[in-house]
């Protein structure tokens, strides 16, 4: 339960979201991790920009861990958008990776680098097959505002 152990509490973020055309939105947001589920799955918030403002993201993740596969299930849903996703997570190195697939049909791939105790840097891909290369989509990078 270490791998993700470390985000329970509250963040703030900075976002960039890398748009086709080459151009960059940037905005702030909020991140709130905690144990569901008799502390056998962990759950977060993810809600751009802060609040009071209204939501142009507001989502959730449940990740579960499996010993059949020695991997996390996570499963992400942002019904403001209609944005949904299905993933494995697991360690690599010193980061997290988690490959799955999006609602669309394009593979993403969303990875945790740079970690300390207050801080990370997430990364957003994806790709519509495995013949192209990932297309980074967007970064939060986070600092904890509280545990």
């Amino acid at each position: 339960m270490a791998l993700y152990g470390w985000l329970i509490g509250s963040w703030e973020m900075d976002t960039v979201r890398h748009l086709d055309d080459g151009t960059i939105q940037k905005s702030d947001g909020e991140i709130h991790f905690g144990w569901v589920l008799e502390g056998r799955a962990i759950q977060d918030i993810w809600i751009r920009p802060k609040r009071p403002a209204p939501s142009t993201m507001y989502g959730t993740t449940l990740r579960i861990f499996d010993p059949g596969i020695d991997g996390w299930h996570i499963i992400w849903a942002d019904p403001l958008n209609q944005d949904y996703s299905r993933q494995i997570g697991r360690a690599e190195g010193k980061d997290i990776v988690q490959v799955g697939e999006d609602s669309r049909g394009l593979k993403t791939r969303w990875r945790f680098t740079g970690i300390s105790a207050n801080s990370f840097h997430w990364i957003g891909e994806e790709r519509p097959s495995q013949s192209t290369p990932w297309q980074v989509t967007y970064e939060h990078l986070a600092r904890r505002i509280s545990s």
